[in-house]
Formats: C-alpha cells, structure tokens, sequence
C-alpha cells in the first residue's frame, strides 16, 4: 500500500479585525511614549464644545474605532470618565449622526473654532463703536483678499561675464 498525501492545509484569510490595518495609527510617536499626563485628567469639557477623537494607544479601555480616530465631533453627555461625542459619518449616500462615547484620554479640546470666535469679537467690537457714533455698520462679511495692485520692478545694471583666458604658467 502506497502512503496518502496529508491533506492539504487551509489557506490562511486576511482577518479584518477592529485594530487591523492600525501599526501606525495606534503607535505612539518618537519621545510621546510612557503613562498620561495628569492634565488629560483634569481637563474640563462642556455639552456642545468641539473635540477631535485622537486614540491614545497606551490606553487601551474606552478606545474609540479607528474610523473616528482624527475626527472632530461635539460633546453631547459627559460622564465620570468619558464623554460622548456626536460624529458625522458618510455611509453610502447618507451622512449619519454617529453618537460614540470615549473616555477623555482619547479626546482633546478642538482649535477648530479659535479664528471664528476671534472674528466674531471683533465684529462685536466694531458693532459696538458704530451704535456709539451713531452709524450702521455695513462691512460685516469677510471680504476675499484681493490682488495686489500694479508696481515696476527696477533691475540694476546688468554686467557680462566673460571666462578669463587660460594661462599657461612655467
């Protein structure tokens, strides 16, 4: 009797978990590595602020999907530990509200909103010296920045140069 083949082995599948494809998107940078920072604990978020989801691989509890990692979303509901974010989501055709909630190591404050807050100041400003003189404030939308105007650029003298004749010396 002639020995049989073993059976072939199963191939193996390209698992999709919830972590694949993230070797880099949950590894910590050059000199970021080691335990949190007692200020991520005591920052303090309101119900409506703006907060980007950036995931902190050494916190492993309360980790959001990688989707949302480097998303900006609201806070909707604030909790002993975490916060729950509202985040647009494109599914198909449709964008979604997605209501995730995160614990606040893998959240910050967004700086999304600093130039509109700026502006508005100062337009509240400007509105507040135009009721005092008396005047209607007319330019309140931002204008585009337009082209600069027309000048002559002036070249100086412009000078030749010429190779210097090789000399021969003994």
């Amino acid at each position: 009797p002639t020995p049989s083949s073993p059976p072939p082995l199963p191939t193996m599948v390209r698992s999709g978990g919830k972590r694949s494809n993230t070797r880099d998107l949950f590894s910590r940078s050059f000199r970021k590595k080691g335990p949190e920072h007692t200020s991520t604990y005591l920052t303090t978020f309101k119900i409506g602020e703006y907060v980007d989801i950036i995931a902190n691989p050494a916190i492993q509890q309360g980790m959001p999907y990688k989707y949302y990692h480097g998303r900006t979303g609201r806070i909707f509901n604030i909790s002993r530990t975490a916060v729950g974010v509202e985040v647009f989501k494109r599914v198909g055709g449709k964008v979604l509200a997605k209501r995730i909630h995160v614990r606040v190591e893998h959240v910050k404050k967004s700086r999304s909103t600093e130039d509109a807050k700026v502006r508005f100041q100062q337009k509240d400003a400007k509105r507040r010296e135009a009721l005092k003189a008396g005047k209607k404030l007319i330019d309140e939308k931002r204008q585009p920045t337009m082209p600069r105007g027309d000048r002559v650029v002036e070249v100086p003298k412009i000078e030749l140069l010429e190779p210097v004749p090789y000399e021969f010396i003994c």
